[in-house]
């Protein structure tokens, strides 16, 4: 069975610790294909989201923060007037986790 963007967002972040394996660039890219907008960069999934205004871009970074915090996942988040990147890895492997694609499936749903 295929795994969607939404079996992703109905998971909860566990902690990864050093020795946890990272995934392979073959499994990321078969999850990639699981999520809308999302590629691979410089060793961290990425997407980058455009808004009508400024308003609509700090509401979106205050919801994804918020997201973060709740699955304890800390995604790099970068915005301006207009848009706003997320690129997410996990820290304690120093590699891409199901973590990463859990968090960007939960951020992607603030869009639905």
């Amino acid at each position: 069975m295929t795994q969607t963007s939404l079996d992703f967002a109905q998971k909860k972040c566990k902690p990864c610790e050093g020795g946890t394996p990272a995934l392979t660039e073959d499994q990321i890219r078969e999850y990639l294909a699981r999520l809308n907008g999302w590629s691979l960069a410089e060793g961290k999934i990425t997407r980058l989201f455009s808004f009508k205004n400024y308003y609509q871009t700090v509401s979106f970074v205050n919801a994804a923060a918020w997201i973060a915090h709740q699955e304890d996942h800390h995604p790099e988040i970068e915005f301006g007037y207009k848009q706003c990147r997320i690129r997410c890895w996990t820290h304690a492997i120093n590699g891409i986790s199901e973590n990463d694609f859990i968090c960007a499936a939960k951020i992607d749903r603030l869009l639905t």
